[in-house]
């Protein structure tokens, strides 16, 4: 819900909920605060004017305002449609993706969610962009030019997360030999994001949880409360309502984090977005490896649209990073890593019928089709090869001009099937060569 001045194009508008969580922050220093003092007066006009900034940010943001307007008019809700208006919203997201209906209802959530200052709960498998999604929430809130803070709170020791996320005082614990700011404090008035939120131990809920309701957190060895304005983003894979039903989550915390929920589908879902991905990470590791973006075979290309990619969004980007690294200018399967790398990249034996599978008892019935595809593909591409050899006298870069191809990767392709150039040097061509 929002304040929007009706009749007013281009009007201010800023939630109810970012409101209250300032007001809230104001009545808190009052509270501790016994006289009015000159400091305290500044720090109040220094609060109130953060959030005069912040609603007029809010303001500037028309894109918002036009959306709220045009609520109520029936729109194209087909997946093309969808995912043009949100592009054509300048919807800031640093990737690419596809018309995945889940996926789209999760961007335009994020869409509607960024602008006011309520708790995110993201989840998803590993891998399918998590804090990508808690970036672009940040990007494109009223908050995207203040600070946002990361945190894995599975990778944070017991005994240390409270000083982590609150901070310490000096001498506080062994070790503490200065005043030290925790990540509630360095995101003041920006975005904190909890990574993988369902590891944190109860302990740390119960204080993540004070936080929320009273907006105000305590140093380690201090017993002032200090005011944040902080908003909070959390991501997990693990089905916290499940472990709020077997007693290892809050399920008053749970509640109060997933006001806004939003679920992210596995990559095997999102087929159409693979290509998009191919290119954008493929550009960027050509970015970071300072070289062209490499190209792939039709075969390896056809693999990795087919790949089911347990590791999501992230496994892909690793492996486009590999090839991009290890092959030339054209990747083929043998660039894969050797854990999915098919059997397609081995030596082809001498004919395609010897390729099948020779288990004791296997009937050509057992063999599936596209390993038969494969065999006889890798027979018929020895074979080209070795007519080729034979009509250019063993030499590698004749034939990889009259074939078109890369020379290294035409060394590869000879290698790979165990033929040697200089062994077709001095072989005159036969008949069924020169046809």
């Amino acid at each position: 819900m929002k304040i929007l001045t009706p009749g007013l194009r281009g009007s201010p508008m800023v939630s109810y909920a970012g409101l209250l969580e300032k007001i809230e922050i104001l009545r808190s220093t009052l509270r501790w605060a016994p006289t009015l003092a000159r400091p305290e007066i500044e720090k109040l006009l220094r609060q109130a004017n953060a959030v005069r900034d912040e609603v007029m940010q809010l303001s500037h943001k028309e894109r918002f305002v036009e959306a709220a307007a045009a609520e109520s008019v029936r729109v194209d809700r087909t997946p093309g449609a969808r995912r043009r208006a949100l592009l054509d919203r300048s919807f800031v997201f640093e990737g690419a993706f596809g018309d995945n209906a889940q996926l789209l209802e999760a961007l335009e959530t994020a869409e509607k969610a960024a602008p006011t200052d309520l708790p995110v709960l993201i989840d998803g498998e590993s891998g399918t962009g998590k804090e990508l999604m808690a970036k672009v929430i940040h990007a494109n809130g009223s908050r995207s030019d203040r600070p946002y803070i990361s945190v894995n709170c599975g990778a944070i020791p017991d005994n240390l997360l409270e000083s982590e996320l609150f901070g310490h005082r000096k001498g506080a614990f062994t070790g503490a030999v200065s005043d030290r700011k925790g990540k509630f404090e360095s995101a003041h008035t920006g975005t904190i994001f909890l990574d993988e939120i369902g590891e944190l131990p109860l302990s740390g809920q119960v204080k993540l949880l004070r936080v929320l309701e009273s907006h105000e957190i305590q140093r380690v060895g201090s017993d002032e409360p200090i005011a944040v304005d902080t908003r909070i983003v959390a991501a997990t894979n693990r089905n916290l309502r499940r472990l709020s039903e077997r007693g290892e989550f809050r399920e008053d915390l749970f509640y109060r984090l997933g006001v806004i929920h939003v679920t992210l589908p596995p990559l095997r879902e999102r087929s159409d977005e693979i290509p998009l991905l191919f290119a954008f990470f493929g550009d960027e590791a050509a970015a970071a490896l300072k070289r062209r973006p490499v190209r792939m075979t039709p075969r390896l290309r056809e693999f990795l649209l087919s790949y089911s990619y347990p590791g999501n969004i992230r496994e892909l980007r690793n492996i486009i990073y590999r090839i991009s690294c290890l092959a030339g200018e054209t990747a083929d399967l043998q660039h894969l890593p050797a854990d999915i790398r098919p059997d397609a990249t081995r030596p082809a034996p001498a004919n395609a019928a010897a390729a099948l599978p020779a288990a004791s008892g296997a009937s050509a019935a057992s063999i599936s089709f596209s390993d038969a595809k494969r065999a006889a593909s890798d027979e018929a591409e020895k074979l080209f090869l070795e007519r080729g050899l034979q009509q250019v006298g063993g030499i590698v870069a004749e034939l990889a001009r009259r074939c078109d191809m890369n020379r290294s990767h035409l060394q590869t392709l000879l290698k790979k099937h165990g033929l040697r150039s200089k062994d077709f040097r001095n072989r005159p061509p036969s008949r069924s060569d020169e046809g």
